[in-house]
């Protein structure tokens, strides 16, 4: 990267379809999902400047504006990922953030970032949002074999609200060889003063109460989850992918359903030239201490799917 000037940018992605609802953030056209649960909707769901500035350390950039979440190996847009689908671990944590983000290279193994945001999924505008703090330290190997990266995100008092997750995050890359690598991620999160499900407190528009104990009004809910991906490259044009995903939502508030969970997949990536990517995959999941899927009447889910990329 150039070392001898300011310079900036900016990005923009719109998404419109049925996964809207996965990123929507409150106050930003959220009403369609939050309020209706419409199947089709729209949601703006990146918008920020970056301003590079090289005199700072070894090069500084800040964001500002609404941008993925830092922390994870899974992004929202599906160029970013491994495997077609996402996995557990990715479908409850946070997505966007509103606010400011620095990230500072000091040197050639150590990256800082700190940040402050509105918390997550939320725009700056809405009654949710509260200043929440965002800190995250990357350490790269001399061999560039390994790298880690440590994240708090979000971080304020915790009280229940819109997706006011405190999460903790920590993911590991490792290198084999020239062909095989892998990715863990794990985190844990949690929120204060959760209504309890069934109770007299109402839960707030668009998120969950939490099964708490006989008797509770309010609840701490936290979850803790992991997952692993493993890559092997077969030929210029060709990688095999495996992910192994564990999640448990303790108290059900970020699924509905308190129990344990389990996904496997397994994904062939074939790139036809430079342009087209197909993923065809096969996927595995299992909630493991009650019905969860098919709106409660089972414990497995079976998928085969895939996707097709064009690059432009």
């Amino acid at each position: 990267m150039q070392r001898d000037h300011i310079d900036w940018g900016y990005h923009l992605t719109a998404l419109y379809g049925t996964d809207y609802r996965y990123t929507t953030a409150k106050g930003y056209w959220s009403g369609p999902w939050v309020n209706d649960h419409r199947e089709y909707g729209f949601d703006p769901t990146l918008e920020y400047v970056d301003v590079y500035v090289p005199q700072v350390a070894q090069g500084m950039n800040v964001r500002v504006g609404r941008f993925i979440s830092v922390p994870g190996i899974e992004a929202q847009l599906a160029p970013n990922n491994y495997i077609f689908s996402h996995s557990l671990l990715y479908a409850i944590d946070p997505f966007t953030d509103t606010g400011l983000i620095a990230t500072v290279k000091l040197n050639d193994q150590w990256l800082v970032q700190l940040g402050i945001t509105a918390g997550h999924d939320v725009a700056l505008w809405t009654p949710d949002a509260k200043p929440s703090g965002t800190a995250c330290l990357s350490y790269t190997t001399k061999s560039v074999n390994d790298n880690l990266y440590t994240c708090a995100n979000g971080i304020n008092e915790g009280k229940y609200a819109y997706n006011n997750l405190q999460q903790y995050d920590a993911t590991w890359y490792h290198k084999f060889s020239k062909t095989v690598h892998m990715a863990t991620e794990a985190w844990y999160m949690y929120e204060r003063d959760v209504p309890a499900l069934g109770g007299t407190i109402q839960p707030e528009t668009g998120a969950n109460a939490a099964y708490c104990l006989p008797g509770e009004q309010r609840c701490t809910a936290p979850e803790y989850a992991m997952v692993n991906f493993l890559q092997r490259q077969l030929s210029a044009h060709d990688f095999l992918s495996f992910r192994s995903d564990f999640l448990d939502d303790k108290k059900g508030q970020r699924t509905g359903y308190a129990t344990r969970y389990s996904e496997n997949t397994i994904m062939w990536c074939h790139w036809v030239g430079t342009t087209v990517q197909m993923r065809p995959e096969l996927r595995f999941e299992r909630a493991w201490d009650m019905t969860a899927y098919d709106n409660g009447r089972r414990h497995n889910q079976l998928t085969v799917a895939s996707d097709l990329i064009f690059h432009f």
